[in-house]
């Protein structure tokens, strides 16, 4: 196979990106995606996407907006999303990213602190939801809404798309695009504190997604499957700026509940995904196993040692096997089943925004479901590393992209540097200092070891929690164990100057309805479960409490980030009577 990458040297920005593809393969597939209407798959060429735009670009110069004002975006992945970005590029505005789910305050405060103008929404339920706080939206002048029915909300800012667009045309001659210049700022979603914008320039995300496919290679004959947010920089540069570039297609999933099914619809060769979508479906063949008898389950568990023998062949990290001759056998008894949910020509996934556990790794990459993980932080646009597919380290995420420079300080803190690097904090200038040194080293916060160019996330310089006895404990590393357990949805681990670990769950409701029924008894068999998962862990390490949470955590009442991690501190602020409860004698 042939690749055919738009080297981004040779444009000016990511508009540039999208009409020099247009030129080049103006009739090949670019996206495809799901319409009501309808009531089937749709697809969209290059070309036609181009023309789109342009209409698009017409409306918006309508708008009277100058150069630099910010515009935001508050869209599920659609063409729309890509229609809307690339119509603002072309009137020079700086877009503003922000999450479908994310929680009314957190919208309004993003769109003070950037003064953004105008935004684009999906229609009756985030403009009731933008109601709760109306009154803290000055700077918004117009509101877009892709769904016709706007209710009766912000009727004096809303406009139905269709009579948005429907403008006559006019004349739009801007300047040149400089590469350098504010093409996005990107709020981080961090699972403390306020959100922070990130300011990435046109050059910053064409080189972050060059590097990428100088790493991985990404044929015109690709297809991605899109169901993270592309409000996250990860999905947006590998998942919808790289297809771009590489010339592949996109296929926009209708959401998570339909993944599974647009899995097999859309059958994508590459996806974007969070370790959260690994764990979930490890969870449930784990399930489905221990259902089983004695004899398949050690049966299965000696097909995966022999496929993952057989994987680290392939990668010549191990001699040949005569025990590779029953993986025929196995292929059909086990790992076809599974590997078909993904589709008939699957290549690899690419795992980013939190560290994936080696077990489900394993058992993935030796069912013949490559996952290459990645590493990479918004302020960097963000992938730094990856896995190689023909070097594959699922311990370690992966060898830096071209271009990267990194090190380590006196603290294993890992520091980065390249042309990906953010141009800075908006509006704080304190913060940018703090994360960039004087040197030009992003300070990620990460703990890491570099063996034979692989790097090794070792710890978070700051996710540590210290009991009172001065024991230490990095709580993502006992929360990532007990999540390989089915019976946990989510957990937050909490003690930091406490004398011993506790823990807040969320645990799977179907599991929970055939146990015992009384709390007492439900929470020492989930201390049980927790046990099990913990039995390596040092005895200080131990958990002594557990609390169940009643109310979902979900991305809408901000208990969970984008990317479904919890968000630590909101998380222990919201329950700080509970965890007081678990610590009284």
């Amino acid at each position: 196979m042939k690749t055919d990458y738009i080297n981004p040297d040779t444009i000016n920005s990511l508009h540039d990106l999208l009409k020099t593809r247009a030129t080049r393969n103006p009739h090949s597939i670019a996206y495809q995606y799901f319409s009501k209407e309808e009531d089937s798959w749709q697809s969209i060429d290059w070309k036609t996407v181009c023309t789109k735009v342009l209409i698009w670009a017409n409306a918006l110069a309508h708008e009277k907006l100058e150069p630099g004002d910010r515009v935001a975006i508050l869209i599920k992945n659609s063409l729309e999303w890509v229609l809307f970005e690339q119509a603002c590029f072309v009137n020079q505005l700086i877009v503003v990213p922000l999450y479908p789910e994310d929680r009314a305050e957190n919208v309004a405060y993003i769109i003070n602190d950037t003064h953004t103008k105008l935004l684009l929404v999906d229609g009756h339920k985030h403009l009731q939801k933008l109601t709760l706080v109306q009154d803290q939206l000055s700077t918004l002048k117009a509101i877009i809404s892709i769904d016709e029915n706007t209710g009766t909300y912000f009727q004096d800012r809303v406009t139905p798309i269709n009579t948005w667009l429907d403008k006559p045309t006019i004349d739009i001659s801007p300047p040149n695009a400089d590469r350098h210049s504010l093409a996005s700022i990107v709020y981080t979603s961090g699972t403390t504190g306020k959100p922070k914008g990130v300011m990435l320039s046109h050059d910053n995300i064409m080189q972050d997604a060059w590097s990428g496919v100088q790493s991985i290679d990404v044929y015109p004959s690709d297809h991605f499957l899109s169901f993270l947010p592309i409000s996250h920089m990860l999905e947006r540069t590998v998942g919808y700026y790289i297809p771009m570039l590489s010339g592949a297609s996109v296929s926009f999933s209708r959401s998570i509940a339909d993944l599974a099914n647009d899995m097999l619809t859309q059958n994508p060769s590459i996806m974007i995904t969070v370790p959260r979508i690994f764990e979930r479906v490890y969870n449930k063949v784990d399930e489905k196993l221990s259902q089983k008898s004695i004899i398949i389950q050690t049966l299965f568990h000696y097909s995966i040692d022999i496929a993952w023998k057989h994987f680290q062949y392939k990668q010549n990290k191990s001699a040949w096997n005569i025990q590779f001759l029953l993986l025929p056998l196995f292929n059909q008894l086990f790992h076809k089943n599974i590997r078909d949910k993904f589709g008939n020509r699957f290549r690899f996934a690419i795992s980013g925004g939190a560290a994936l556990d080696f077990k489900i790794a394993q058992l993935f990459i030796s069912l013949g479901v490559v996952i290459a993980q990645g590493y990479g932080l918004t302020e960097f646009s963000p992938v730094i590393s990856v896995n190689r597919l023909e070097d594959n380290d699922p311990k370690s995420v992966g060898k830096i992209l071209p271009g990267v420079i990194i090190t380590t300080d006196n603290n294993e803190e890992l520091l980065v540097k390249g042309k990906s690097l953010m141009k800075g904090y908006w509006n704080n200038e304190i913060a940018t200092r703090e994360i960039i040194d004087e040197y030009g080293w992003l300070h990620t916060g990460d703990k890491a070891k570099i063996v034979n160019e692989n790097i090794y996330i070792t710890g978070r310089l700051k996710d540590i929690i210290v009991l009172s006895t001065g024991e230490k404990i990095p709580p993502c590393e006992v929360e990532q164990s007990i999540a390989q357990d089915p019976l946990f949805e989510n957990i937050v681990v909490v003690g930091e100057n406490r004398p011993y670990l506790s823990a807040l769950v969320i645990p799977n409701d179907e599991m929970v309805k055939n146990m015992v029924n009384s709390t007492d008894s439900l929470n020492e068999e989930l201390l049980k479960h927790i046990r099990v998962k913990m039995s390596s862990f040092p005895g200080y390490a131990k958990i002594h409490k557990v609390s169940i949470c009643e109310d979902p955590w979900t991305i809408e009442n901000g208990m969970l980030t984008p990317t479904l991690k919890p968000r630590r501190q909101y998380i222990i602020d919201n329950y700080k009577n509970i965890i007081d409860d678990m610590y009284k004698k």
